[in-house]
């Protein structure tokens, strides 16, 4: 029996990693906003590997941050360690990741959610979309209750058909044996979506008492102070350590003489697993010419002593995970408090979406996370903050937002997946961005703080303040560009001390800062400013000048591919009316339904002729009408 429960602007399903950032964007966007999640306990649950960034991932949360979103603040308040990769090299691929305490980071963000004025977090079970004149206009959850809205956004998962793994066990079961969504699956295939069954997995966890950390190298957070979100103050400094070991070939061993009893290999796990997150099984048969790989002991939290051994991931029996943990140094003795599984799930063909993450099929319904293809905590807080928010615009009848591939790595993400699709679980690389050196971790708010602001998602004071910090910058350039530096003594000795070769003549400051062994410390012991600048702002002021040519030629780029990115498509092309196309690009422009020639571009299976001869076609105005 159902009964009306509420009218909303926008619903969001699911309170994973998507879910609380499409929530929280909605509901700062201006929009009455629901929530529902199967478990209340289970909001913005770690159910892998408990940390947060990494490469490419942890710019996409400082973008998340710089948009105005949630996560960057959320691990920036209950870390365990946090540490910069890649300092060693440029600024294109340096990367923050932390470690979360997993229980404290699933009570922030639920508190952030129920204390956010327009949202509303309910337990509840969806198993029915509404759907009235293909438009989705509410849900209906398994207790009955029908909420209205103007727009919907799933964000599901792992949960969607989930099935849990572990030798020859198989069950019905979402991540951490919560309970699975299966009718709303089922709902989606009557509704005419593709779906596709993909798998993850996750490694055992151990009693931190029962491991001897003797025998494995400690690995501990940077002594700088760190974070992710340009609001953070308050620095997190008892960082507890992390710890590395490695397995053995007496490890290679049991694996190999299990294979058989191994789900991936004996045909049990029929869905697609991650490429660049392998199972130790997948590991020690795809590298069979390595002796050991690289195991990391990750404490879940302050207040417990589980600890997650990443780079075990495995879906072994649970007789045999117990074996090939005694084999590994340091955990000859360890305690297994849980066994790690496979899961696999539905996720729907995300060549099925539009740019904004609007189903095509279906007005006023998104999706985001895991059921679009991805894997990673990062990917789907990403999209879940694009989604909330173009499911809140659409709702209050207003423009929508795209990014593009030159803004933001979330801009790369979701135009990968809504044009090429994905027939893996998608884990988002530096190299899949052909602009890495704009979309850097350093500036993010440079980059996409404006368009948070326009949206509403980023307060007066933070946008006051970064304007300051533009203007601040731009004077420093100039300063430095202007500027002349005489070869006196003391700047000769400087010079050299650094591994330099002496100034002949006066040289602008800027010029001097462009040699690769100097940097902003140098330049500001000889000429400092006359204000008082922070180290963020010293940072972009090194890189824009240092790296100016290069970032330059991006830009130049950006600008080519911008005419193709304005030159759009229009709704009721009908491309079988285009002769001279070929018949794979024909398909393939009419499933995924190009909004600009640039992303028909980048569609696999249309080359450069299909390119040229659609822009004869549209230059010429010949559209042909979609007949009714």
């Amino acid at each position: 029996m159902s009964y009306e429960a509420g009218s909303y602007d926008v619903i969001v399903i699911g309170a994973g990693h998507a879910g609380c950032e499409a929530g929280l964007a909605a509901a700062r966007a201006g929009a009455k906003t629901l929530m529902l999640t199967i478990n209340l306990d289970m909001v913005a649950f770690m159910p892998c590997n408990p940390s947060v960034g990494g490469p490419a991932k942890g710019i996409v949360v400082r973008e998340i941050d710089a948009l105005g979103g949630e996560m960057g603040k959320n691990i920036d308040k209950t870390h365990i360690q946090m540490r910069m990769l890649n300092t060693g090299k440029g600024p294109a691929v340096r990367a923050l990741r932390a470690q979360a305490d997993k229980f404290l980071y699933q009570q922030e963000m639920k508190l952030t959610i129920e204390k956010e004025e327009k949202l509303s977090l309910v337990q509840g079970m969806v198993e029915r979309l509404i759907i009235e004149d293909g438009k989705c206009t509410g849900v209906i959850t398994q207790t009955g209750a029908t909420y209205k809205a103007k727009s919907v956004v799933i964000t599901t998962g792992t949960f969607l058909r989930g099935e849990i793994i572990i030798g020859e066990l198989k069950y019905s079961s979402g991540p951490n044996n919560q309970q699975p969504s299966v009718r709303l699956s089922e709902h989606l295939e009557e509704l005419g979506f593709d779906l596709v069954r993909f798998k993850t997995g996750t490694p055992p966890r151990v009693n931190s008492d029962s491991i001897d950390y003797s025998k494995t190298e400690i690995q501990p957070g940077d002594d700088v102070p760190r974070a992710f979100s340009y609001e953070t103050t308050a620095y997190i400094t008892d960082q507890l350590p992390c710890w590395l070991t490695y397995t053995s070939l007496q490890t290679h061993q049991i694996i190999d003489e299990n294979l058989h009893r191994s789900p991936m290999y004996s045909g049990m796990i029929k869905g697609t697993g991650p490429r660049y997150c392998p199972s130790i099984e997948d590991k020690v048969v795809r590298f069979n010419d390595k002796p050991r790989h690289q195991i990391f002991l990750e404490p879940e939290g302050r207040n417990t002593r589980e600890v997650y051994v990443q780079g075990l991931s495995t879906s072994l029996p649970e007789d045999v995970q117990k074996r090939m943990l005694a084999s590994i140094p340091g955990l000859e003795n360890v305690q297994l408090m849980r066994a790690g599984y496979a899961i696999e799930y539905d996720a729907i063909v995300p060549t099925q979406l539009w740019p904004t993450l609007e189903t095509k099929k279906i007005e006023g319904l998104y999706t985001a996370g895991q059921i679009n293809g991805t894997s990673g905590y990062e990917e789907a807080a990403g999209q879940g903050l694009m989604a909330g928010l173009n499911a809140a615009l659409k709702a209050l009848g207003k423009e929508q937002v795209i990014l593009g591939r030159s803004d933001a790595y979330i801009g790369v993400l979701i135009d990968d997946l809504v044009t090429k699709g994905t027939n893996e679980p998608y884990r988002l690389l530096t190299s899949r961005a052909e602009y890495r050196l704009l979309l850097r971790h350093d500036n993010a708010d440079l980059r996409l703080t404006e368009i948070g602001a326009k949206v509403g998602l980023i307060k007066e004071d933070r946008y006051v303040a970064f304007n300051e910090k533009k203007r601040l910058i731009e004077e420093e350039k100039e300063r430095l560009k202007t500027v002349r530096i005489k070869p006196t003594a003391e700047v000769q000795e400087m010079i050299a001390s650094a591994g330099g070769s002496e100034l002949k003549d006066g040289i602008k400051a800027a010029d001097l800062l462009r040699r690769p062994e100097m940097n902003y410390a140098h330049i500001e012991q000889i000429v400092p400013s006359e204000q008082p600048l922070s180290e963020d702002i010293k940072e972009q002021v090194e890189i824009q000048i240092k790296y100016e040519g290069y970032i330059e030629k991006s830009l130049q780029q950006v600008e080519r591919l911008k005419k193709m990115e304005d030159k759009k498509i229009p709704d009721n092309i009908d491309y079988d009316a285009i002769n001279s196309l070929a018949t794979e690009a024909r398909q393939k422009l009419k499933q995924v339904r190009p909004l600009t020639v640039a992303q028909a571009s980048r569609i696999s299976g249309v080359n450069p002729a299909d390119v040229s001869i659609l822009l004869v076609y549209l230059e010429q105005g010949k559209i042909a009408r979609i007949s009714n």
